[in-house]
């Protein structure tokens, strides 16, 4: 018994109930795929509110190579709900989300990883933290510093290095950092990052982008890729351990 490597759309029934579910199968010279189906699990696990589960399942030979099935091809299948969809967001085996929200119909919007209502980009914590992810930051970084201006952003972040010390902060293995410094201008769908540099004031990343604001990299200091030990204490990213 297998899933889906992936599920790249879902579309909704005039029926509001009837989905249909683009998903991706094993493929090859022979027949690859039995039993395809799409299984609504709320009366089975329970339901969570505000979220239907489906859980798309199929037996498949692919787990040999001598059977041929080492492609893939897009096949769809159907389940029907026990009662429309409606304002519920639709998460298929487990982390595939969709919703109606937003979407044009027949088909549902296919939500990221930050969720189907990503915040605002602007200068919050919730849309630095959206930064973060864009520029895929090694766990447990910290954001060193901001400047934003609400269509550009400068992010500092470090990451501590060194191996486990406890509560022996004084040992400078324990409190050095790396750092890295990144460049975003506002988009739809949050901040995309463009320019990454350590370097001080506004000549790289304007030679880069000659919009970028001088009043956001004029006073920047060159960023030293292994930083002080006593370099300030930075904040924690929300999930970052307090450092002790």
């Amino acid at each position: 018994m297998f899933g889906p490597s992936g599920v790249a759309a879902a579309r909704l029934g005039a029926d509001h109930r009837t989905l249909s579910l683009d998903a991706r199968v094993p493929s090859g010279p022979r027949p690859c795929v039995r039993d395809l189906e799409a299984v609504d699990t709320d009366a089975k696990y329970g339901s969570v509110p505000g979220t239907v589960h489906v859980q798309i399942t199929f037996s498949s030979p692919s787990g040999d190579r001598s059977s041929g099935c080492t492609k893939e091809t897009t096949a769809t299948v159907r389940v029907r709900l026990p009662e429309p969809l409606g304002e519920r967001e639709l998460v298929v085996d487990n982390d595939t989300v969709f919703t109606a929200d937003g979407a044009e119909p027949p088909a549902l919007r296919l939500c990221g990883r930050l969720g189907c209502h990503p915040p605002a980009t602007g200068c919050t914590t919730a849309s630095y933290e959206q930064a973060m992810i864009a520029v895929d930051a090694p766990m447990h970084s910290y954001r060193d510093a901001e400047h934003c201006d609400g269509k550009w952003l400068v992010l500092d972040f470090s990451w501590r290095t060194g191996p486990a010390c406890g509560d022996n902060t004084k040992d400078p293995a324990c409190t050095s950092h790396l750092g890295d410094r990144y460049f975003f201008r506002a988009k739809r769908s949050g901040w995309e990052p463009f320019f990454e540099s350590a370097a001080g004031g506004c000549t790289a990343v304007q030679r880069r982008e000659p919009a970028f604001p001088a009043a956001l990299c004029a006073s920047l200091e060159p960023l030293s890729s292994s930083l002080h030990p006593s370099y300030p204490p930075p904040s924690p990213t929300a999930g970052s351990p307090t450092p002790r």
